[in-house]
């Protein structure tokens, strides 16, 4: 801890930083708190799409070696954009998925055969859900590095600038107790030497 002046000027701004800490700090907390069960939250949401994902793969597999005739182009599967919207979590800007475009894709429907439709859409919706599961790990690396800094800001709050403060100001107000029974005393023996001349010169 810092040198603290032994002053009433300085009991006043070691009181006043107390408040302040005691008053922030539960909102720090709150914010710490709400970050961990959204990570939580967000976490739980990558397994749900990743399950999806299996699923829609375990699906795929059914008609997946009619891919081997190069019908489907693999630029098809590609997303021209991914467009994405903004959540706020405790104060703190999040991605949120919002869509997947992907190129129009144009062919000859007596060519190619009916499954092809069937198959676009469906290695377009697993593409859809690997974008989506991309767009919450990034709101999750975000969310990680707030909680981390709120983290430590409460550390801090707790474990130093509130014991410090209340140290602060116990020092204080036992010096200038100390000061104040010194002052007493002092005036008492001031007092008693006066009354003291006093009755001398009364004898005279």
């Amino acid at each position: 801890m810092a040198k603290i002046k032994l002053t009433k000027g300085e009991l006043k701004r070691q009181r006043d930083s107390l408040a302040q800490y005691e008053r922030y700090l539960p909102t720090l907390q709150l914010k710490k708190q709400q970050l961990q069960i959204e990570i939580l939250h967000e976490l739980a949401v990558i397994e749900e799409k990743k399950q999806s994902l299996a699923q829609k793969r375990q699906q795929a597999l059914l008609w997946a070696g009619l891919l081997n005739d190069g019908l489907i182009r693999r630029g098809w599967l590609i997303p021209e954009k991914i467009t994405t919207g903004v959540k706020n979590v405790a104060g703190i800007n999040i991605p949120v998925f919002e869509s997947a475009k992907f190129p129009a894709v144009e062919y000859d429907l007596f060519l190619f055969p009916l499954w092809v439709d069937a198959g676009l859409e469906a290695l377009r919706s697993m593409i859809n859900i690997k974008a989506q599961i991309q767009v919450i790990k990034q709101g999750i690396l975000i969310l990680r590095g707030e909680l981390r800094v709120t983290t430590q800001r409460v550390n801090l709050f707790e474990k130093v600038k509130i014991p410090e403060a209340k140290e602060a100001i116990r020092l204080i107000k036992v010096y200038l107790g100390d000061q104040l029974v010194n002052a007493v005393g002092r005036s008492k023996l001031a007092k008693t030497k006066i009354e003291a001349v006093m009755m001398e010169g009364a004898f005279v």
